[in-house]
């Protein structure tokens, strides 16, 4: 019998993948809770779902169903229910839902007018801690008026200048704090309650008696983001309690050691400057002499991948039971990795699999067996199981089966030498019944951040744009995360220098390959990527094409519209502000240079995006369109 034709790779095929976002490991290391991201193609929404899969093997069981968002499931101590958060009382409204682990409905435990961001369970599982930021009163005012609520917001008082987030919309005057429910009758006791500040997700204490956690309460943390510190406060209410550690700079996601003597936490060493490697820090739990455990390794401690279906990509550090060491994701060379460290400094690869990244991940108490989601440039993710004695590891899920109906084009690693005789790493996709003697059109791609890599996550766009014939190649040139600091760190102060030197060493190295077509050569990127592709057009006439997305395009306006205004000038490293020295935000600015241009260009741009402002988009389409290049904009 003849094998059935493999299918195209599709922009519909979007529709049809399910993503890993969270997931946990049961107590006693049997179970594994996990959320899946579905679509219904229909009406576009996007719905999550409940599964529990069993450590050694077996058909994992769907949890909760129906249309709703059921996400961040979080076992009990004692593994009898699993806490959620689910939109299923209310569609705007997320509340936290109980579930019997042996069967029966879930419960709503909360009735709270907000946004719960995080929960976590007590020791003695009778409470969890929630991050939350309640409802603004005038929001809260129009939702009870019909009127007003088929209005909606009419005007915007702001009195901040991080007001807005992407993803987020505009920001609530009410900002996360830190709340305790009873686990029995649901009732909430708020813990901090400033909104001159907000706080990072807590940590209990051992005995449960308090909350430690970050917080920037500097005199005007907006200004000043890099100066989160570590605070306790009771569990039960109380005065704050600051940690004093002589690590000045920023600190996030604290935890508490099993024992109780120490604190890990992640960090800088320096404040801004977003070239750093995140590392991994350790201290006294009442205060003192920090350590930066990762330092001397030159590691980025945590996820930077880039891909367009990122499911559960991160995990705060996890201690080791015994309190000797901690377990922590790393990027680097395309790759994440889970690394455990010693309190000393001992680094050590627990889980490392070749071309392939891991995310997030979770331990079973006694730490015997660890849960994880794996992804590689094929597979979106799958959740996996292994025991830390034996090292077996056992697939749990299958999920996005029908993958292997379709036809994906090979990718080749390589391996070259910049203009500066630097290291770089970039990957060539080929089409599907890819024919080195055939000619074939191209497509750079470039990656956003740029503090961030490509690598073996998924890019259905990569594989689409394969699927109708392209070459796609893409690298990390200087400027992005793992591989040391000296590579990110290369293009501070001078965007569109070493890092527009470093793309095209990549496309000279492939574009001379045989197979491709010299009179059809194309380039895209995104953000970061965006800016670079507004950067080539202006500085060089080599591509046929180019699409820029969610593009940057002048740094002078940038610095003010982008929601993370207070942060551009440390992003790209140029100390002033553009009022303070105007020509050095224009001469990284691709508009500048945009007189060169020939190249015909589609701008591609969200209305909702506050990381890239819109406008930035429509500068760099006027412009070209005003220079006469052949331009279109789609918004």
């Amino acid at each position: 019998m003849a094998s059935r034709p493999k299918r195209p790779v599709t922009a519909e095929l979007l529709y049809d993948i399910e993503q890993i976002t969270d997931l946990q490991m049961s107590p006693d290391g049997r179970h594994v809770v996990y959320s899946v991201l579905r679509v219904d193609k229909k009406s576009e929404k996007k719905y999550s779902d409940l599964w529990v899969a069993a450590t050694r093997g077996g058909k994992p069981r769907q949890f909760t169903f129906g249309d709703y968002n059921d996400s961040m499931p979080r076992w009990s101590p004692d593994g009898s229910q699993i806490a959620f958060l689910s939109n299923r009382g209310n569609e705007q409204q997320a509340q936290i839902y109980l579930l019997p682990f042996a069967g029966g409905e879930a419960q709503p435990l909360t009735d709270l007018k907000g946004s719960i961001q995080g929960i976590k369970w007590s020791p003695d599982g009778r409470r969890l801690a929630l991050l939350f930021a309640k409802m603004d009163a005038e929001a809260a005012e129009r939702m009870a008026d019909e009127q007003k609520k088929k209005l909606g917001i009419v005007s915007r008082h702001i009195t901040r200048i991080f007001y807005k987030g992407d993803g987020m919309g505009y920001l609530p005057k009410e900002r996360p704090h830190l709340w305790v429910v009873d686990a029995k009758s649901g009732k909430a006791t708020q813990l901090t309650e400033d909104n001159g500040f907000q706080e990072g997700m807590p940590d209990w204490s051992a005995d449960g008696e308090h909350l430690l956690f970050a917080s920037n309460r500097v005199d005007d943390p907006d200004m000043n983001q890099e100066y989160s510190q570590l605070y306790t406060i009771p569990a039960g209410g109380g005065e704050l309690t600051k940690l004093n550690i002589d690590h000045e700079f920023g600190k996030a996601a604290p935890l508490y050691s099993p024992d109780g003597n120490w604190i890990c936490y992640l960090g800088n060493r320096l404040g801004g400057n977003y070239w750093q490697n995140m590392c991994l820090y350790v201290a006294p739990a009442g205060g003192g002499q920090a350590k930066n455990l990762t330092e001397a390794h030159d590691m980025h401690a945590v996820g930077a991948s880039i891909g367009d279906h990122g499911g559960a990509g991160f995990s705060a550090p996890v201690w080791a039971a015994d309190s000797s060491a901690i377990y922590f994701v790393a990027s680097r060379d395309g790759a994440q990795t889970l690394h455990s460290i010693t309190t000393g400094g001992e680094l050590s690869t627990v889980i490392s699999k070749e071309k392939s990244a891991i995310g997030a991940f979770s331990f079973a108490a006694d730490q015997g067996r660890v849960a994880y989601f794996e992804a590689n440039m094929y597979d979106p993710g799958q959740l996996w199981s292994r025991d830390m004695a034996s090292g077996h590891a056992r697939q749990l899920t299958k999920l996005n089966a029908d993958f292997s109906r379709y036809a994906w084009g090979e990718i080749e690693e390589i391996w070259f030498k910049g203009n500066d005789g630097n290291d770089l790493q970039g990957w060539i996709l080929t089409p599907p019944g890819f024919d080195p003697k055939k000619k074939y059109p191209s497509i750079l791609e470039i990656h956003g951040g740029p503090q961030a890599q490509y690598g073996y996550v998924f890019m259905h766009e990569f594989h689409f744009l394969a699927a109708n014939g392209y070459v796609v190649y893409f690298s990390n040139p200087r400027g992005g995360q793992g591989y040391g600091e000296e590579h990110c760190r290369a293009i501070n102060g001078r965007w569109g220098t070493v890092d527009y030197d470093d793309v095209m060493s990549w496309a000279d190295l492939v574009q001379a390959r045989p197979y491709i077509d010299k009179n059809k050569l194309g380039v895209t990127g995104g953000s970061y990527g965006g800016y670079m592709t507004g950067w080539i057009i202006g500085h060089n006439d080599r591509f046929h094409s180019a699409v820029a997305q969610r593009v940057v395009s002048n740094s002078v306006s940038m610095w003010a519209t982008a929601d993370f205004n207070y942060g551009w000038c440390d992003l790209i490293g140029i100390e002033p502000t553009p009022y303070e020295d105007l020509e050095a935000h224009w001469e990284i600015s691709p508009i500048k240079y945009i007189g060169n241009a020939k190249t015909p260009t589609l701008v591609i741009h969200s209305e909702t995006d506050f990381r890239t402002p819109q406008e930035q988009g429509e500068q760099l389409y006027v412009a070209l369109r005003k220079v006469g290049v052949d331009a279109e904009l789609v918004l």
